[in-house]
């Protein structure tokens, strides 16, 4: 998968903001003919509380979009972090409305006020070798599977619902230390953060950027971070520099897989993973590799329509 910065045609843009946005649900049919036209793919949702996404497209295409965001009064400080990408890696456009843009499921929690202190990635190690620091990583379980910084505690959630009540029973654990959270962009920290200050707990920081950030602009010589980056798209992974990483998703169960995940015997391309394998029957397998076979097909004929299914 990995690929050399000149061959990189597709620019992907992670974005965010949380604001109160009152015209979220007139903004979806604008937005979506907008992406249509532009050739951009992705996912742009919105909500009450903001917007959050991850397209990608020609560079002129994405930066005419993030220039029509950023031109609306609510979303002139819209946060956007850039890769690139090989080949373009969504299959379609969606704009969806939502009830949040990030789903923690907890009312009355208000990133846009009170969310933790933003730490530069630039002076991120130094916080992390603080002896009283506590780090955590407030990803999923899958996604922390294939990297996350050397010593961050993972929680081992399954779904960012899950979160509030981890940090529920760690409570005595966050007590009189420094907090210091990440996720891949910025965006889930901002509630996790905020949250957490809401328990009382008041020296709370948060990766600005995310790890996207921390891995463009930290020399791979000086990084914490160990292994691959985790991203919602088909490059599935990026390591230092934002290049594609080595990782795949098992196209049975969308797990990511490491190299060492894809040696194991009960890997099979397309049908399954050590992940899934025990939960997943033998007409399940066979209606898999079924599907697999028709992708190859298609991807031969150049055809797009059965990727991604």
């Amino acid at each position: 998968m990995n690929s050399s910065t000149s061959a990189n045609m597709f620019r992907v843009a992670a974005l965010y903001r949380f604001v109160r946005l009152e015209r979220w649900r007139a903004l979806r049919e604008p937005l979506l003919a907008l992406c249509d036209r532009l050739g951009i793919r992705g996912t742009l949702l919105l909500a009450h509380e903001g917007i959050n996404g991850t397209v990608a497209g020609t560079p002129e295409a994405i930066d005419e979009l993030v220039a029509h965001l950023r031109s609306m009064p609510e979303l002139g400080e819209l946060d956007v972090k850039f890769s690139a990408a090989a080949a373009m890696p969504f299959h379609r456009m969606k704009v969806r409305l939502k009830k949040e843009i990030v789903t923690m499921g907890v009312e009355d929690v208000d990133p846009e006020r009170s969310a933790g202190t933003y730490v530069a990635p630039s002076e991120w190690n130094a916080l992390l070798a603080d002896p009283d620091t506590i780090l955590i990583d407030t990803r999923n379980d899958y996604e922390v599977a294939i990297g996350t910084f050397r010593n961050a505690v993972d929680p081992g959630t399954r779904s960012f619902r899950e979160f509030p009540e981890w940090v529920e029973q760690h409570r005595g654990d966050l007590a009189g230390r420094k907090v210091a959270m990440f996720c891949t962009g910025g965006i889930r920290c901002e509630k996790a953060t905020a949250y957490v200050k809401s328990l009382g707990v008041d020296d709370v920081f948060h990766l600005k950027g995310g790890i996207l950030k921390y891995l463009e602009e930290v020399p791979a010589q000086d990084s914490l971070w160990e292994g691959e980056c985790f991203v919602f798209d088909e490059r599935v992974s990026v390591s230092h520099g934002l290049a594609e990483g080595d990782a795949e998703l098992c196209r049975a169960c969308r797990h990511p897989l490491t190299r060492a995940d894809r040696i194991s015997p009960l890997y099979v391309e397309g049908v399954s993973c050590a992940h899934c394998h025990g939960s997943r029957s033998e007409a399940d397998r066979a209606r898999y590799a079924e599907r697999h076979k028709q992708v190859k097909l298609a991807q031969s004929r150049g055809d797009r329509r059965h990727i991604g299914r």
